[in-house]
């Protein structure tokens, strides 16, 4: 990646990017208190946000995702939420071009880009920009490719790196050809996948980034998650999925959401109510825990502890700390 590139959307879109644009990451698992602090930050730092939730680009699909509702938002701007219907299929490909778009927009604007979310896979895939210089080339394979591609189109090679490497052809967009060329000629040359270099190789930030990551005392996270739920089902969850579930959709990548697919069950009569939603608590800690374990593994982020935030009325304290965090780490001045 150059100090400057142009990204190329799927439908010819064009965005100027700057490798050293500043970004601010905000992650934890589900229910640890993201969405208002993100809010807070946002007006601290005349911020915009993006979400990095895989589940809530789905039209539709609100309660069970948690989404934030125009109301909650307090001016803030959020993007990709409700882009897209809930039989339509998303990849980490379109995610990656999706925000990356949007980060250059934002930041061209004078606003903060910040990513909010807990997909970590996802948010990965925007921020990191995986290098593999030392890897061997075949520069006659390579330009082989090239007129492939010209000739045959970007989704042909696409399709012959899913073949031979699905992990790394689900993080690259196929109108990506350079990248996708260069997976081609590592496997072609090595025998080996990109995605075996880059299990061992740390990769490079593409933006000034802020990794800020929550966490909580677990046994209050459960707690909190499992009353999510109860005010997720009082809120209208059943009504919500049953929709979805009378119009026929089903082995949609959308359905597999939990909160989603817990309920459908029930509506299948293979459980009762009571035991779909034991089994939708249960498999939202599940969750969060693997969340945890997930960005602690894969991604560099400085922790902060939201437990006294919430049961002492610590939040301003906690904001206050954030807030003087991404000062230091990006070099900006809050409107506080």
């Amino acid at each position: 990646m150059k100090e400057t590139d142009i990204i190329v959307g799927s439908k010819g879109s064009e965005c100027r990017l700057n490798k050293r644009e500043k970004l601010v990451v905000l992650i934890g698992p589900t229910a640890v208190g993201k969405t208002k602090l993100s809010i807070e930050l946002a007006k601290r730092f005349n911020g915009e946000i993006i979400s990095g939730d895989s589940m809530q680009i789905y039209k539709g699909m609100d309660i069970g995702t948690a989404k934030i509702m125009p109301s909650e938002m307090e001016g803030i701007p959020h993007h990709l939420i409700d882009i897209k219907n809930p039989d339509e299929p998303f990849s980490v490909a379109e995610f990656q071009e999706l925000v990356r778009l949007k980060i250059a927009e934002i930041s061209q604007r004078g606003k903060l880009p910040m990513i909010v979310g807990g997909t970590g896979l996802y948010i990965q895939s925007v921020i990191c920009d995986y290098q593999f210089s030392d890897a061997p080339s075949d520069d006659h394979f390579r330009i082989m490719l090239e007129k492939r591609a010209d000739i045959e189109g970007n989704e042909k090679l696409h399709r012959e790196l899913m073949e031979v490497d699905p992990e790394s052809a689900n993080k690259i967009h196929p109108n990506n050809v350079r990248r996708v060329i260069r997976a081609l000629e590592v496997y072609h040359v090595t025998g080996k996948t990109v995605s075996n270099y880059q299990k061992n190789q740390q990769p490079e930030l593409m933006y000034q980034t802020a990794m800020i990551g929550l966490t909580m005392e677990r046994e209050m996270l459960y707690e909190r998650i499992n009353k999510r739920v109860d005010l997720m089902i009082s809120d209208g969850l059943l009504p919500e999925v049953e929709k979805l579930y009378v119009h026929g959709l089903k082995g949609c990548q959308s359905i597999q959401a939990i909160g989603y697919k817990e309920i459908y069950e029930y509506f299948q009569a293979h459980v009762t109510l009571e035991e779909a939603i034991t089994q939708l608590k249960q498999n939202s800690r599940r969750y969060a825990k693997r969340q945890l374990t997930w960005f602690r593994n894969k991604m560099n982020v400085d922790w902060f502890d939201m437990t006294d935030a919430v049961s002492l009325g610590g939040f301003e304290k906690k904001l206050d700390e954030i807030s003087t965090y991404i000062e230091g780490k990006l070099q900006l001045k809050s409107n506080t």
